[in-house]
């Protein structure tokens, strides 16, 4: 159907959400248009935050009439910009039906600002010690909704005039949401981000964190080359049940030959990037860092320490800087490189797993939580 077949009640397609060979088979088929014209539009969207049809001036107004009448670019409403004091900025998006999701940006110096995305609206999984997991799941993202995200982000700070202006240098998908739990979406918005007509990003600078789900971490490989994280948090099958319950159906034993396989795939020399959360008395003694060393001296890989950040309910605590300082020395001296990820954005509730939106919970998984931690639902992290 083509646009001067459409109904006046026909949804219009919005354009934000498609790739460049996407967005080329829209303009042939739909508009009869030359394919040119898609990488066009698609710099207009993502370079220069266009978010009409009659701002892109190298068109036609023909063709921007044609535009008006059948699609649209349409990017998630901010309901709600928030800063914190250490620079972090978050955005409580709106996807529809009342649902928020949230994204936040990280500066790490003048040069460096990394965008944490969310994949889906709640999560599908039920991380023990991440808040986000405790709002349970309503659905996934769409493209749109997760490249919206870095529309959003880039259009703060307005258009981009060179390759040197980049608001948004880095992205890591590590927001709310298991990525590879919504597969499609993910890797078409994170094709966007690399694409020279989209964000332009680097391979390397475009980050898939996963708490490990191996048939779909080996057909990432196939598809797209970015770097990866794996939200790991524990070096025995035993403590990761528990903490990561994705884990009772793939085992480390499984999830690490699966990210041998994707660094196999890549062909260069690649790390993986292992998340761990130091959680008191649960997985920050000696004898864990021990327990981890052996399990990934295999594996090329750089290990992110996370102090827990507290929510209601959780009961874990936070480890003293002390024992957090004397985790990483143990694994320096088994060989490893190990940072302390600074936590940012807590006094605005963005640091990492405080992510929490606002869930229409179809699993009912918040309520459940509240009652068996006793846990008034007003006390439950705060949704907007």
């Amino acid at each position: 159907m083509t646009c001067s077949t459409q109904t006046a009640n026909t949804e219009k397609t919005n354009l934000l959400g498609m790739t460049l060979p996407q967005l080329e088979a829209f303009f042939v088929e739909q508009l009869g248009e030359k394919k040119f014209r898609a990488a066009q539009v698609m710099k207009w969207m993502h370079h220069r935050c266009a978010s009409s049809f009659e701002q892109m001036t190298d068109l036609s107004k023909a063709l921007r009439e044609k535009l008006e009448a059948c699609a649209e670019i349409r990017p998630p409403r901010v309901v709600l910009e928030d800063f914190s004091s250490d620079g972090t900025r978050k955005w409580v998006l709106e996807v529809g039906n009342g649902s928020h999701i949230e994204t936040v940006l990280i500066p790490a110096g003048e040069n460096r600002r990394t965008l944490c995305v969310s994949s889906q609206v709640g999560c599908s999984l039920d991380c023990s010690f991440c808040s986000t997991g405790k709002q349970g799941f309503q659905r996934n993202l769409t493209v749109a909704e997760i490249i919206g995200q870095v529309w959003v982000a880039q259009h703060s700070f307005g258009p981009r005039k060179d390759t040197g202006n980049r608001p948004v240098t880095n992205v890591v998908m590590m927001g709310m949401g298991e990525p590879l739990m919504n597969y499609r979406a993910a890797v078409d918005a994170m094709q966007i981000m690399l694409d020279d007509n989209g964000y332009g990003l680097s391979k390397r600078r475009v980050t898939l964190s996963t708490s490990g789900l191996v048939p779909q971490l080996d057909q990432l490989g196939d598809e797209i080359d970015v770097s990866l994280a794996i939200s790991l948090h524990a070096p025995t099958d035993e403590l990761r049940n528990e903490l990561v319950p994705v884990n009772r159906k793939y085992p480390i034993s499984e999830l690490l030959a699966a990210c041998q396989r994707y660094l196999k795939k890549c062909g260069d020399s690649r790390e993986v990037t292992i998340e761990y959360t130091l959680i008191a008395g649960i997985n920050d003694q000696q004898q864990h860092a021990q327990q981890l060393a052996a399990l990934l001296k295999q594996l090329p890989c750089k290990i992110n320490l996370i102090p827990f950040n507290p929510f209601p309910g959780s009961g874990y605590q936070r480890p003293s800087r002390n024992q957090v300082m004397r985790f990483q020395g143990w694994l320096h001296e088994l060989g490893y490189s190990a940072p302390i990820r600074t936590t940012r954005g807590d006094d605005i509730d963005a640091a990492c797993g405080q992510l929490v939106g606002r869930v229409q919970d179809k699993t009912r998984r918040s309520a459940r939580y509240a009652e068996q931690q006793k846990i008034p639902v007003t006390q439950l992290p705060p949704a907007v």
